[in-house]
């Protein structure tokens, strides 16, 4: 699990001074993570970070700790916050989907892909597939 979240690490300190962007990162960690089967003890990684960080910085201050401190608390609270919500979200999700006729489904496949596109629109570079393999992506989803 440490692997998820050191992959994850460079966007959260990227985004650190924009609050909506930095909770957007830990709700995708907190997906990563919960694929994980085993404990995840948070404040481990806290350790092991201030480590490796005190070893790199030749002038390593209070200051320092303290900064990456209040860092990963507010991370490891918004991750605490969020731990054990995916699995249920997504029982809640595939029932949602096999209650949907043919059509429902076909109008969610859209507007996935028109909602994707007006947020990002650099991704229609990356899907240039039929529709059929779009609406089988959806479906993934």
């Amino acid at each position: 699990w440490m692997q998820e979240v050191l992959a994850s690490f460079d966007a959260i300190v990227t985004n650190v001074s924009n609050s909506y962007r930095l909770q957007e990162e830990c709700d995708v960690l907190s997906l990563r993570l919960a694929k994980h089967k085993g404990n995840i003890n948070l404040p481990e990684y806290k350790a092991v970070m201030l480590a490796s960080l005190r070893s790199l910085c030749k002038d390593w201050g209070s200051l320092h700790e303290v900064s990456w401190s209040w860092l990963w608390e507010n991370v490891e609270r918004m991750l605490k916050a969020l731990m054990g919500k995916p699995a249920a979200q997504e029982k809640a999700l595939a029932t949602l989907y096999s209650s949907l006729d043919e059509a429902a489904l076909m109008i969610i496949r859209k507007e996935v892909y028109q909602k994707f596109f007006a947020l990002a629109p650099a991704g229609q570079d990356y899907f240039k597939q039929s529709t059929t393999r779009l609406y089988f992506i959806a479906d993934k989803l």
